[in-house]
Order: structure tokens, then sequence, then C-alpha cells
């Protein structure tokens, strides 16, 4: 009898000022253990338009329109990461999610940066969700 081999996941990476940056596959494999908890920090609006993660925790670092930061930020990933798990942090491109586990971090809260994001880098006509990314990585999403 053979058993099929766990996936190799990438190592996680070192970063400044926050726990570290994460794979997505990585990131996901901690959320189905229970390890971690998945916070999405893009807008309401990315969410709705551009697609979602199922289970996520919607919680904006700047919201839509003006990118104003959210006064909620601080309290919400407080109680997110009360129970002292992980939490992996997933942004558009995997820029705001820095900032945000940063702050996370000087909260007291052991936060990580998932590396690419939701839709990843622009391609080379600047269109994004076709390299890299949750999506294309092929991670359960879904779109209203």
């Amino acid at each position: 009898m053979t058993t099929a081999a766990a996936p190799v996941l990438p190592p996680l990476q070192s970063a400044t000022g926050y726990a570290g940056d994460v794979s997505p596959e990585q990131a996901w494999a901690w959320v189905q253990s229970g390890e971690a908890e998945l916070v999405d920090v893009r807008t309401d609006a990315e969410r709705a338009w551009v697609g979602f993660v199922p289970g996520a925790h919607a919680l904006a670092w700047k919201q839509w329109p003006g990118m104003a930061m959210n006064p909620g930020f601080d309290a919400g990933v407080q109680a997110l990461g009360a129970n002292g798990k992980k939490l992996v942090l997933l942004c558009r491109s995997g820029v705001r999610s820095i900032a945000a586990a940063q702050r996370a971090t000087e909260l007291g809260v052991q936060a990580y940066n998932i590396l690419e994001g939701f839709e990843g880098d622009p391609d080379d006509q600047a269109h994004r969700g076709t390299q890299g990314g949750w999506r294309v990585r092929g991670l359960p999403w879904q779109q209203n």
C-alpha cells in the first residue's frame, strides 16, 4: 500500500517588523490544520467584485473609496489574534498585507503576509490574476 506524499511547501521567508512571509499554499495548510486564521485585508469592494476566500475574516486595512485607514482595524485584528493563533493576511498583491502584518505585530499579534496576494503580480499586459496569487494557485475562492 502506498500513500501520497504531502506536498512540499516553500520555506517561511523572514521579514522585518512581522512574523514572516508565507506562500499561499503554506497559509492554506495552516488554516486547514487550525494553526492560523485567514484575514482578508482588502476592501469590501475588492472582495465583492474580484472574489473572496470562503471562511476568511474580512477586515479591511484601508477603506473604499479613498483608501482611508480602517479605524476598526486595530480592535478587529486584536480580537482575531486573541486566541493565540497565527494570522495570515491576504490582500490583492501582497503589499498592503505587509503593512497590516506590521501593525498587527505592533499590537502583539503573530501575523504573516501571504506572498503574491489574491491576484498576483501584473503580467506583460498589466493584467492581474494570470501569474501567481491565491486564485492562480488553485486555492479555494468564490465570486459573487
